[in-house]
């Protein structure tokens, strides 16, 4: 190791100091690589196996690293769904004494996989519709919390399974801006607008290489991330005016919130001249409503959407038991013991990995629910659990690492100036490739209708 490397880090492994630094990143041999997907990156990125975990190599320059590890660190403390940042290495040299560049060291994101590593398995039009709504999601919390992302799009993103749905996580912050004041107008829209270009662009990419349907309308998708953004963005900040006879709406509008899975953490409440009407705005603290709940109540580490969904069982617990007017705190324990535990504990050791145990559990129920109405009865939850891990839990990927690709690779575009091999097609795909050509003979500015580029 070099005498003049540095690391930076709040708490550092030692066992960092035993990986190959004076190699460039592309040439780390494979032993100490992860077999994880990579999503398109402009920089050298590899997964290292270290210390029984995965981190994340970036090579990137010295200022930009140290820019990207503190604003990731000051966007964990505000709560903001990222990557957590354990390193910067800089004064890296290679065994002739010539200067590599500096790498940014992050935790992997366990059970997360990159946009192309969810088509490559899916490849259905509702899975686009499903990511865009966690990155909407994503972009407002980022955006409440005064932060400028610079460069939005599917590939700056993790995404992780949220009972049924995604949650989105930031994992390329160094095009981002940290405005404790608040984004400005112009900077929301400027966020929004580049979100829609790339993602437009992205699916096209996908379509063009067969994960995408054809008859996926890409710029209708693109177009999804404003109107959600927007009407999320007006449900958590507008103004809201009405008489002081209908004063109940506050209540109503703090539980619209919270079904959001935001907390109020204050609200302005004004009255008009005469007295007659009130106009309220809430303060949104943040998200995480139900997992703050879940984790308060039972002491487990869950997505939102898996948090409501545990809470409602809880209540449908609550109401079957007759402990309605036990203290919630009770009942919470008692169906951890009794319900959560005994279906996680019901899966074999070799499939948990498949997916997170939250997860498992939101199957479980949905599974179920199938079940029930298809036999027409009450089927019981250990009936489904082992009817799930027979017949449906098998058939899914390992999410927890997603060894599946096998060895570390770098998911390349679908369009290579320098390719040089010629792939044949299959039938089918040759037949849609004719019939794409003869559209775009027909109508060559309906594949660009819409679409707007920076500087436009």
């Amino acid at each position: 190791m070099s005498q003049s490397m540095q690391i930076t880090a709040a708490t550092i492994d030692p066992a960092l100091l035993d990986l190959p630094w004076e190699i460039p990143l592309e040439k780390w041999p494979t032993e100490v690589l992860a077999a994880l997907p990579r999503g398109l990156s402009r920089h050298i990125v590899r997964f290292v196996n270290l210390s029984e975990r995965v981190i994340a190599v970036k090579e990137i320059g010295e200022h930009v690293a140290y820019r990207e590890y503190e604003l990731l660190r000051n966007l964990l403390r505000l709560g903001a769904p990222c990557v957590t940042p354990t390193a910067v290495i800089t004064g890296r040299r290679d065994v002739n004494g010539e200067e590599l560049n500096s790498v940014l060291v992050t935790e992997h994101l366990s059970y997360s996989l990159p946009y192309r590593a969810l088509f490559s398995q899916y490849m259905r039009p509702e899975t686009a519709t499903r990511l865009i709504d966690a990155l909407a999601v994503l972009l407002v919390r980022l955006h409440l919390l005064g932060f400028f992302w610079g460069d939005v799009s599917l590939s700056n993103t993790l995404f992780r399974r949220d009972a049924g749905a995604f949650a989105a996580y930031l994992v390329d912050a160094e095009t981002g801006e940290l405005y404790p004041e608040g984004l400005t107008e112009g900077k929301r829209l400027y966020d929004i607008d580049v979100a829609r270009t790339n993602i437009i662009g992205e699916l096209m990419d996908l379509q063009a290489g067969a994960l995408l349907e054809p008859s996926v309308d890409t710029i209708e998708v693109g177009d999804r991330i404003v109107t959600r953004y927007t009407d999320l963005w007006d449900v958590l900040t507008a103004e809201e005016s009405f008489s002081l006879a209908d004063r109940w709406r506050v209540r109503s509008r703090i539980e619209r919130l919270n079904e959001l899975g935001y907390d109020v953490g204050e609200l302005t409440m004004r009255t008009d001249a005469q007295g007659q009407y009130m106009v309220i705005q809430p303060k949104v603290v943040d998200a995480g409503h139900y997992h703050r709940q879940v984790m308060r109540l039972t002491g487990l580490d869950v997505q939102e959407r898996q948090g409501q969904r545990m809470l409602n069982d809880l209540e449908a617990f609550r109401t079957i038991r007759g402990l309605k007017d036990a203290p919630i705190e009770q009942v919470a324990h008692a169906w951890l013991a009794e319900v959560f535990e005994p279906t996680i504990r019901a899966v074999p050791m070799e499939l948990r990995r498949k997916l997170e145990p939250a997860e498992i559990f939101h199957e479980v129920l949905e599974h179920r629910w199938y079940m029930s109405e298809q036999q027409q009865r009450d089927v019981s939850t250990e009936e489904a659990v082992a009817d799930y891990v027979a017949h449906v839990l098998p058939q899914h990927w390992d999410e927890q690492s997603y060894l599946s690709l096998g060895d570390t690779h770098e998911m390349t575009a679908i369009f290579s100036d320098d390719e040089e091999e010629h792939l044949e097609d299959d039938a089918e795909f040759a037949a849609r490739d004719e019939e794409t050509a003869a559209a775009y003979e027909a109508n060559p500015m309906g594949f660009t209708a819409g679409l707007r580029f920076k500087g436009e």
